[in-house]
C-alpha cells in the first residue's frame, strides 16, 4: 500500500476519507491536520508539503505558472455562483458599468473569488480590468508571483466592509463572511437571477477549489492516481468530476487569470492535467 500525505479541508463529504470510512486498499491518504484549506495553501505551493492537496484554482494555476511540482485531477471540491460577491454601499446609485475609475478593494487580487468576479464584470458589463483601482489586503499564496500594475496594496487596518462603510472604497469583493449589514448591497441587481442567466447561456458554474496531485505521481504511479480519483468520486456530492465535465468551467477559468494578468499565457486543460490524462483515459 502507498501512503501520500494529503491536505483538504474538513466537509460532510470529505469526512468519510478522513475518518477512513473510505478506504483503499491500494492507498493510504495521511491528512494534515487542518480544516480550513486556504489556510494551508502556502504549505502546498510554497513547500510543496502535500503529495495530494486541495487546492483553489487561481492558486493552482499561479503555481503551476511558476514551476510547481503539481498536476490537477479532474475534481471540483467547491465551486459556485458569484455575480452576488462584488458589493458597494446600499444608497449609492453605483452600478456595474460605473465602475471604471473607482476603487475596489478585496483580499487578494490573485484570490479565486476576485478573478471570476471580475471576469463577469468584463463578459457581461464591458468593465476592462485595467480601469479599475484594484486594493488588495495581503499578497498571492504564491511567493514568485507578483500584481499587475494596477493593483495596489491596501495601507489600512480596516476590514472590507469598515472600508466599505467609511467611504475609503466604492465596492469590495468577498465571497462569504459577511455581516449582513443593510447599509450594503450587491453591486449586480438580483445576483441571483443574474447568475441563473448567466450559467443558461455559458454552462459554466466558478470553481473555487480543485484536487492537485504531485507531478511525480502522475507520472509514476498510475494506480495510484486512479485510485485517489476513484476515492474523490465516491465522495463528491453535486459537484463535477470528469475531464469534459469540468471543462467549460475550467477553460473560462483559465481564460479569465490570463486576461487578467495572473498567468502569461492561456494554458490549454490538458497541460494542466498531465499524465493524469493518460492514466485515468486509459
Amino acid at each position: 500500500m502507498r501512503h501520500l500525505t494529503a491536505m483538504m479541508g474538513t466537509y460532510p463529504k470529505t469526512e468519510p476519507l478522513k475518518s477512513g470510512g473510505l478506504s483503499s486498499p491500494h492507498v493510504k491518504l495521511d491528512f494534515a491536520d487542518v480544516d480550513v484549506a486556504q489556510k494551508a495553501f502556502k504549505d502546498v505551493v510554497r513547500k510543496l508539503r502535500y503529495d495530494v492537496a486541495e487546492l483553489a484554482l487561481m492558486t493552482f494555476l499561479v503555481a503551476y505558472e511558476h514551476g510547481k511540482p503539481y498536476v490537477l485531477l479532474p475534481f471540483v471540491m467547491n465551486g459556485g455562483f458569484h455575480h452576488k460577491s462584488i458589493l458597494c454601499r446600499a444608497g449609492s446609485g453605483l452600478t456595474p458599468g460605473d465602475l471604471a475609475g473607482r476603487a475596489v478593494a478585496m483580499r487578494s487580487y490573485a484570490q479565486t473569488t476576485p478573478t471570476w468576479v471580475r471576469g463577469i464584470l468584463s463578459d457581461e458589463y464591458g468593465v476592462r480590468v485595467q480601469d479599475v483601482g484594484w486594493l488588495a489586503q495581503e499578497g498571492a499564496h504564491v511567493e514568485e508571483y507578483h500584481d499587475p500594475a494596477w493593483v495596489s496594496r491596501i495601507d489600512s487596518g480596516l476590514g472590507l466592509e469598515a472600508l466599505l462603510l467609511a467611504g475609503d472604497v466604492d465596492a469590495i469583493v468577498a465571497g462569504g463572511g459577511l455581516s449582513g449589514d443593510p447599509g450594503i448591497r450587491p453591486l449586480i441587481p438580483d445576483p441571483q437571477r443574474a447568475a441563473s442567466q448567466w450559467h443558461a447561456r455559458t454552462g459554466a458554474v466558478p470553481i473555487n477549489h480543485m484536487v492537485a496531485i504531485r507531478k511525480e505521481i502522475a507520472e509514476s504511479d498510475g494506480d495510484a492516481v486512479r485510485e485517489v480519483f476513484r476515492l474523490l468520486c465516491e465522495i463528491r456530492d453535486d459537484k463535477p468530476a470528469g475531464f469534459e465535465e469540468i471543462r467549460p468551467s475550467l477553460e473560462m477559468g483559465i481564460r479569465f487569470a490570463h486576461e487578467q494578468g495572473l498567468i502569461s499565457r492561456r494554458y490549454a486543460a490538458e497541460e494542466l492535467y498531465g499524465n493524469v490524462i493518460n492514466v485515468l483515459e486509459t
